[in-house]
Parts: structure tokens; C-alpha cells; sequence
């Protein structure tokens, strides 16, 4: 495949001359934000978030440190439920339904929008088990198919097909957490949330993991939080930029947020003026 390079972006990136098929789908919003507000306490973490989140994309969310990143993805299925102290306040809506309504099930929502986080957190269990897991704590049976079927999905198969009965621990950093994400993918969600995922691995294996989420994104909807703008800029659809004070200041296309930001802030953030 032929490629040719932006020279004139904020931040290089390659361009890929052959569409891919998400590329050339159409945006179609399957989560929606508005006016969203969230508070730990006294001290407000997100302020005012609109945005639409298009099906079967990936949508990266960059930001400095302690800017509301990792809490907009958490609000998303409801993971900030476990702590006392948020409050959410505005609409935030998966496929048209406020997922803050009060007959929203929680654990029946985290089904439907799975979660990676950062650092990889096998269970002390067999490979099959990890995988297993998420099906069982559903009721559902489990088949031979079913944790093959994962571990493809997590590009893991090959590597582990003859050790299927060991510990998910006893892998290295990548592998766990492609495992992690054969345990997301396991009980087939629509959206799959992704918090730095690859931040604690190497660069191998985070090449991996970027080849990866570009693979899942053709059948979920994939939102990752990321501090690598360059990660950004190679894997995602669109960009979500969130600066001091938990605001969404821009939300766009990828290409045209790196090349050509609306707002200075953004600017001086991907030239590195400050963050």
C-alpha cells in the first residue's frame, strides 16, 4: 500500500492512499454528550461536554494531565458509579437512551460498552478462563468456539492456542493485555473503551495494540484515551481535545484537528507550547 505524508500538520502523520472500509462509512452517532457535567465533591472534573461519538470509528481523547480524559470515558458506562463522590449532571446517551436514566442497569450497560484499562489486569486464572469469564458472569455456557473466537479477535490465537490451560499471568505486558481485550470482546459488546492501553508496554507490542484497535474498529466502536498524539494521529477517525478545567475545546475529524486546529489552544498544545 503506497503512503504519503502530511508535511504540513502539526503533528506528521501517514496517509494512507487506499480507504479503508470504516474510512469511507459514513458517521453514524451511537453516543452522545450534552452539556455534560461531572464533580468529585465540591470540585468540577468535566464542564459543559457536547459531542457525538460515530459507530464502528475510533475516536481518540488527548488532553493534558488532570484534564477530565479518563473521567469522560469512565461516565460513559457508568464506571464513576464506584466512586461516592461524582456526580453527573446532562445527558449522556448510548443508541438514544440517557444512560444515567434510573431504569438504566448499570452491569447490563457495561455489557454492551466494555472497558480496557490501562494497566493490564488479568485475572490469576487460566488463558481459557480469563476469556471464559465475562460469558459465565452472564449465565451464558461456554464453548471451545467462543474463547477461540476472542483470542482471534485479539490477534492472541496463535500465540497461545497450545497453552490455553496456563496462567493469563504468566504472559508478557502485550500479551496480557490483548488477553484483556479477548476478555473485553468476549461477551461481543457494541463499543469497546480503551484508557491508555498501551502507555506500560514496549513499543513492539504497542505497535501491536495500534494494529489491533484498527482491526476492531471495523466491527466496534472503539474510544481511547491517549497522552501519545502521535498514537492519536496513526490510529484514530476523530479527536476529542480536552484542556485545563474539563472542557471539550475541539472535536473533529483527526486529520483536520492536527492539521488544522480551530482553536490556538489546540495549536499550542500539539506543538508543545504547554502540556
Amino acid at each position: 500500500m503506497e503512503t504519503t505524508d502530511t508535511s504540513d500538520a502539526l503533528i506528521t502523520t501517514t496517509v494512507q492512499s487506499e480507504t479503508s472500509t470504516r474510512e469511507s462509512r459514513p458517521d453514524k452517532t451511537v453516543i452522545t454528550t450534552d452539556n455534560l457535567d461531572v464533580y468529585y465533591g465540591t470540585e468540577q472534573a468535566l464542564t459543559g461536554v457536547s459531542a457525538t461519538i460515530p459507530e464502528k470509528k475510533v475516536t481518540a481523547i488527548i488532553g493534558p494531565s488532570g484534564c477530565g480524559k479518563s473521567t469522560f470515558l469512565r461516565c460513559i458506562n457508568r464506571m464513576n458509579d464506584q466512586i461516592n463522590a461524582c456526580r453527573v449532571d446532562g445527558d449522556l446517551s448510548f443508541r438514544n437512551k440517557n444512560v444515567y436514566d434510573e431504569d438504566v442497569d448499570p452491569v447490563a450497560l457495561r455489557r454492551k460498552i466494555g472497558m480496557v484499562f490501562q494497566k493490564p489486569n488479568p485475572f490469576p486464572k487460566s488463558i481459557y478462563d480469563n476469556v471464559a469469564y465475562g460469558l459465565r458472569v452472564q449465565g451464558r455456557d461456554v464453548t471451545d468456539e467462543d474463547v477461540e473466537t476472542a483470542l482471534r479477535g485479539a490477534a492472541l490465537w496463535d500465540e497461545v492456542k497450545d497453552q490455553l490451560d496456563e496462567s493469563g499471568l504468566e504472559l508478557s505486558g502485550g500479551q496480557q493485555q490483548r488477553l484483556c481485550i479477548a476478555r473485553a470482546i468476549a461477551p461481543d459488546p457494541e463499543v469497546i473503551l480503551m484508557d491508555e492501553p498501551a502507555s506500560a508496554l514496549d513499543p513492539v507490542a504497542t505497535s501491536k495494540i495500534e494494529d489491533l484497535i484498527e482491526d476492531l474498529a471495523e466491527d466496534y466502536t472503539v474510544v481511547i484515551v491517549t497522552h501519545n498524539m502521535q498514537q492519536a494521529a496513526r490510529i484514530s477517525d476523530k479527536t476529542a481535545v480536552f484542556l485545563t478545567g474539563g472542557k471539550l475545546v475541539e472535536f473533529g475529524d483527526t486529520s483536520e484537528v492536527f492539521e488544522d486546529p480551530d482553536d490556538q489552544r489546540v495549536e499550542d498544545y500539539i506543538t508543545g507550547k504547554f502540556g
